[in-house]
């Protein structure tokens, strides 16, 4: 007996050693999973909402500080401006004008004076000269130079390309050209393609740029008269190309959608460009007044691009996805003669 209270004593201290191991029935992981799908599907349509919201807003943010970015580089710009053309001077450097009125606003205009003149991607929106500085460029005595000022000629474009574009979005861009003149000096070196002497350096820093010609304040005429008449060099093609300012600029054709009318005095896109696309949009214009070398400049940007590929236009429900900027801008640059 004691041998056998022995070996049973034995047998249930080893049992208690054994733990139960239980698991969970299916039933338990069917209630589990579906709390699990009750609790987490609103959090996760949560976190989904907050993260597309905060997506569309940073597209807006991102337009705004693009426009008003854009519209303050243009404002610099203007403001060393000696001359702005309008709708009709723009029209008389394109070669568009009716010249047979008889009030002669565009002598000597035939042919496309700015670039990319077989381009029906793309319209002149604002054309101005200006006074430019280049410094250290006149020598003084020995080592010492001075800063001196020349005179250059550009233009934005509005461009909207025909068919998608790899580099750009599908909403249209404003783009930036210009050519300046050289630096005179009459003890300098003839640049190619001029036979005027100008400041050289290396790699003919300072000549001016292919096709630039200087505007002619000589003779009869008033100085719009004068402006308008100008023409490219005619033995040299231009060099220089478009560099672009600013992406995601509203492409919606205002004959097409109800967009938001232009003021009254947007006339700087020619009427001859209403054919294009590009010149039924009114995203990017300005109101000119020649006589006080004044322009206001209008912008409105297309924050729906930077989200989706299609569906871009314009809708009064969906205002807030594109942002306005305008300023009003004086050049205070001015026309030194002998």
């Amino acid at each position: 007996m004691r041998t056998l209270k022995f070996l049973l004593s034995i047998q249930l201290k080893r049992s208690k050693g054994i733990q139960q191991i239980d698991g969970f029935t299916l039933i338990e992981l069917l209630v589990g999973m579906i709390l699990a799908f009750l609790i987490i599907t609103p959090l996760l349509g949560f976190m989904i909402n907050i993260l597309d919201t905060d997506r569309k807003e940073q597209a807006k943010a991102n337009s705004e500080q693009e426009i008003q970015a854009a519209l303050d580089y243009i404002a610099r710009d203007l403001q060393q401006a000696i001359y702005i053309y309008d709708a009709t001077g723009i029209s008389c450097l394109t070669g568009t004008a009716d010249t047979t009125t008889g009030t002669n606003t565009c002598p000597n205009v035939t042919v496309n004076q700015l670039p990319s003149p077989t381009a029906t991607d793309r319209v002149p929106v604002l054309v101005f000269w200006k006074r430019e500085l280049v410094s250290q460029a006149i020598t003084i005595t020995g080592t010492q130079k001075d800063d001196t000022f020349v005179y250059s000629l550009v233009a934005y474009y509005l461009i909207k390309d025909a068919s998608a574009s790899t580099t750009w979005s599908n909403a249209a861009r404003i783009a930036r050209w210009q050519i300046k003149d050289g630096v005179p000096d009459p003890g300098g070196k003839a640049c190619p393609g001029y036979t005027t002497k100008y400041v050289t350096g290396s790699g003919n820093k300072y000549c001016p740029d292919p096709g630039f010609a200087l505007f002619k304040l000589d003779g009869s005429g008033t100085i719009t008269q004068k402006m308008n008449a100008w023409t490219k060099e005619a033995t040299e093609s231009y060099t220089a190309d478009t560099t672009v300012l600013v992406d995601f600029i509203d492409q919606t054709i205002t004959n097409v959608t109800n967009v938001p009318p232009a003021p009254a005095c947007a006339t700087s896109v020619p009427a001859s460009f209403s054919t294009r696309d590009t010149g039924k949009m009114n995203s990017f214009y300005a109101c000119i007044d020649v006589a006080n070398t004044t322009a206001q400049v209008f912008l409105r940007g297309n924050a729906l691009a930077r989200l989706q590929k299609d569906n871009l236009n314009y809708k009064e429900s969906s205002r807030t996805y594109f942002p306005n900027a305008s300023i009003r801008v004086q050049g205070r640059g001015y026309l030194f003669t002998k």
